[in-house]
């Protein structure tokens, strides 16, 4: 079952990463060790799609190196 957009905005936060806004349905994520910000389409109550899920898990952990 896919996780919801809300769980990789909770995940993102919890790691240090700060919402900078963006246009519609969409939120950039930055963090200071992480080259690119993450970008999240999708309502909160929406599934995520893999390449979401996956774009979330490697910029975490690039966080913490």
């Amino acid at each position: 079952m896919p996780r919801k957009i809300r769980e990789l905005i909770a995940d993102l936060k919890a790691a240090g990463f700060e919402n900078r806004g963006g246009k519609g349905s969409h939120r950039n994520f930055v963090h200071p060790k992480v080259s690119k910000p993450v970008t999240i389409s999708g309502n909160p109550g929406d599934d995520a799609k893999k390449y979401q899920e996956q774009a979330v898990r490697k910029a975490i952990e690039e966080s913490k190196s």
